[in-house]
């Protein structure tokens, strides 16, 4: 009885013990749970992700952006975009920020050596607070979220964890979305709108992170290739039967995938959305929405139809978890600074070049670029622009088209420099053929409006969706049933040799040598381009004061077209200046074209000189015109000739510029345009006064000859090259012929200016005038005649030696 009475005593003493509570339970207590591919625990700033034994391994990208920024920056700028995988270690759980740049497609052990030189970096180790029943470790990653590693993270320097604030955690099935309020002590990143720059002084900022489980099968990559413009992601392989290291990149596209396989045109499984942000100004929604659209027609031409589409983003009351920072969403963005441009940058799937969101910003003053474009360049055909402010109407126009360019970028297209010069200069005055494809192949050149189009032609003045651009889409978009991306090769390749016989579906960088890759020109021949649109902005210089003028107001609008119209002017320097030198590239591949460089024609380059002479070294007096200079300010138009016709001295007389002359000469003989006639033809422009029998040069040609003059100094002081003997030849023909034309000049003022300048180039032939940043020489012993005979007289003054 007594051991009963025991027994019974002790269940009594358990029935009063509390249960143990359990460790998991009582971590997440008062915690708050939902549901990602994590389960995601939150009690004010601390964040848990716990982390099931099964997506650890995973790849998951992180990919940040700010939302909220100082005065100054941008909303919408990226932050950062890395993958990164959990993975166990005993009791711990491992950070590691993973690359995929590197790899070996084939062979076991050289995939093996692989892995034991490119080791993924720890970022971060955790110590699970709990575990679940399931065995999912439970991290605490709030200080992961509100400042997280530089690996993953282009922040602003250190977040101050007193001043910083985690606001918001939206889990979604694939995605997790965070928003961070970070205040930065600075001195990290950049404080450049455009992500580059010196380093940021801090401020506080809204910070958006979407971190998405990247699908478990990548999508099957595409090869890049060189004919066929797109941007890509770069793989070095290891595992090749390439003797060496083999290098290749895949392009960057949209998954798109067919309803109807079997169809020829079929709706995408999921077609691409993008989104008018919020903030865009309401008036311009459909001009946006039309400019994403406009894009349907290429996605046909490889197979789809409606494969683009855009909406307006729903409201706070409409959707209030919607976050145009959130990686799913590709969206164009509004942003309120005085910054006169546009971005279209994407995020993508590092492993297979798959596109997953795109964030398009427009700076408020990307308007104003626009207007001064087409103000200089297309306003004599239409008579809505000889007028400021433009209609709304054209403005969204213009709108539409800078839209439809920066989709193009998230599309994965990068420029195409060759998609104006492709177009025969005189189509471009044809209205049945440019309403039909706009002012050039691509609208992914920087081939703005029709400046080539004359009154009446009654020409298309904007950019479209045009044959390359289709092209290109499609060889990028339509599905190739191959089992994996080499075996598709041979029929890429056979699209891209379509451009070897169709000059219009060829691709090609900008570059200053080549004259078919100019930024911002149009047709095929830069002099009858840049002539035609010079007759325009005569046009508009006989109506700029009407258009910018309004009653009351200052003459800031007229200084800004005034500006406009110089802007374009020397645009037209730069287009005809690739010529001379020049060597036009053709991407064509072994047994697809002929020879990839060949220079310029002599015709062309002579013809390209003409037009210096001519239109710049010729005093552009219809520029001058007084009723403008005398509201902005002489200066304003002395100055710039000037300078323009520097720009053609400087140009025309570079080191590399003569160097592929003489180059042209070694390999072409008499066919080619050579360094010393082009100095002959220059000379005989700048010096054309002398050859009276009492010059006069008046004060604008003499202002030029000082800058020749000055331009012949420096190179013929500089290094040793063969420009610096061009130059020095140059400079003593120079001496000798303003010495003898001196004497004879016609007013004092001529009499004065070239003594000055004999005086100049003696002084610097004598080594006593600075050097350009070279060094001082002394002239060889030999006398003038012999020199100059010996030379060959690389001019054509006025003076009685023998050629």
């Amino acid at each position: 009885k007594a051991d009963d009475k025991k027994a019974d005593d002790k269940k009594d003493e358990k029935k009063d013990e509390k249960p143990k509570e359990d460790p998991y339970e009582k971590e997440l207590k008062d915690f708050e749970t939902s549901e990602s591919y994590f389960k995601i625990h939150r009690k004010e700033d601390k964040v848990y992700f716990e982390v099931p034994l099964e997506m650890m391994g995973r790849d998951i990208m992180v990919s940040s952006e700010f939302a909220e920024t100082p005065s100054g920056q941008y909303n919408g700028s990226a932050a950062g975009s890395s993958v990164i995988r959990f993975e166990m270690r005993g009791k711990k759980v491992l950070l590691r920020k993973i690359s995929h740049s590197v790899l070996a497609t084939e062979g076991e052990r050289i995939k093996q050596a692989v892995a034991q030189s490119n080791t993924n970096e720890i970022i971060m180790v955790f110590t699970p607070k709990a575990v679940s029943p399931e065995g999912a470790p439970v991290l605490d990653v709030s200080r992961f979220l509100i400042s997280p590693p530089s690996q993953v993270f282009r922040g602003r320097g250190s977040a101050d964890s007193t001043r910083s604030f985690l606001e918001k955690v939206t889990p979604f099935p694939n995605n997790i979305n965070v928003e961070v309020t970070a205040t930065y002590r600075g001195g990290g990143g950049s404080s450049s709108p455009f992500g580059f720059g010196g380093g940021s002084t801090g401020g506080t900022y809204k910070v958006h992170h979407s971190i998405i489980l990247l699908p478990e099968k990548a999508m099957k990559p595409r090869l890049a290739d060189s004919r066929v413009g797109f941007f890509s992601t770069s793989k070095t392989d290891y595992g090749t039967d390439y003797h060496g290291v083999k290098t290749y990149q895949y392009i960057t596209r949209y998954r798109l995938e067919k309803k109807d396989p079997e169809a020829h045109l079929s709706e995408p499984v999921k077609p691409i959305v993008y989104y008018v942000g919020r903030e865009v100004p309401e008036k311009w929604h459909q001009y946006v929405i039309d400019g994403v659209e406009d894009w349907q027609v290429a996605f046909e031409e490889a197979g789809f139809k409606n494969a683009i589409i855009c909406k307006v983003a729903p409201s706070k009351e409409e959707d209030p978890d919607w976050s145009a920072e959130d990686v799913r969403h590709s969206v164009i963005r509004w942003a309120p600074l005085p910054i006169a441009n546009a971005m279209g940058p994407h995020t993508h799937d590092p492993r297979s070049g798959e596109i997953l969101s795109a964030h398009i910003i427009m700076w408020h003053d990307v308007l104003k670029l626009g207007v001064d474009w087409y103000f200089s360049q297309a306003s004599p055909n239409d008579p809505r622009a000889q007028r400021l402010p433009f209609p709304d109407e054209l403005t969204g126009d213009i709108i539409r088209f800078i839209v439809a360019h920066e989709v193009g970028h998230t599309l994965g297209l990068p420029h195409n420099g060759k998609g104006s010069a492709m177009v025969p200069t005189e189509l471009l005055r044809d209205k049945e053929w440019t309403h039909k494809n706009g002012t050039a192949t691509s609208i992914m050149d920087y081939a703005r409006f029709n400046y080539v189009a004359q009154p009446g032609d009654g020409a298309n003045l904007m950019a479209k969706i045009g044959p390359y651009d289709k092209f290109s889409i499609m060889w990028g978009y339509t599905p190739i049933e191959r089992a994996n991306p080499w075996a598709e090769k041979s029929v890429l390749d056979a699209w891209a040799a379509r451009q070897v016989k169709n000059p219009m579906l060829r691709f090609g960088n900008f570059s200053s040598v080549d004259p078919t890759s100019q930024s911002e020109a149009l047709g095929d021949d830069s002099m009858i381009a840049s002539a035609y649109g010079l007759k325009n902005l005569k046009r508009v210089m006989g109506y700029v004061m009407n258009a910018t003028s309004k009653f009351g107001e200052d003459y800031s609008e007229l200084d800004r077209m005034y500006g406009a119209v110089w802007s374009q002017y020397n645009r037209y320097i730069g287009h005809v200046m690739g010529n001379v030198g020049g060597i036009i590239q053709t991407d064509y591949h072994v047994g697809r074209g002929g020879v990839v460089f060949k220079h310029v024609s002599k015709d062309k380059q002579k013809r390209a000189v003409q037009y210096f002479a001519d239109n710049v070294l010729d005093t552009p007096s219809w520029l001058l015109d007084k009723d403008v200079l005398y509201r902005v300010g002489n200066d304003n138009g002395s100055n710039r000739v000037t300078s323009s016709q520097g720009r053609v001295f400087r140009g025309l007389l570079s080191s590399s510029r003569i160097s592929r002359m003489i180059e042209n000469e070694t390999i072409n003989g008499a066919n080619a345009y050579t360094a010393q006639e082009m100095l002959s033809d220059l000379s005989s422009a700048v010096w054309k006064e002398l050859k009276a029998r009492k010059p006069v040069v008046d004060s604008y040609r003499r202002s030029m000859q000082r800058s020749y003059v000055g331009s012949l100094i420096s190179v013929g002081t500089g290094s040793s090259s063969e420009a610096q003997a061009l130059a020095l030849g140059e400079m003593y023909t120079t001496k000798k012929m303003v010495d003898s034309k001196a004497k004879s000049a016609g007013d004092t003022a001529t009499k004065l200016h070239l003594a000055a300048l004999s005086h100049q180039i003696q002084q610097a032939l004598d080594g006593e005038a600075p050097s350009g940043g070279g060094s001082s020489f002394t002239l060889p012993f030999f006398d003038d005649e012999e020199f100059v005979q010996g030379y060959g007289c690389l001019s054509n003054p006025p003076h009685t030696h023998k050629h």
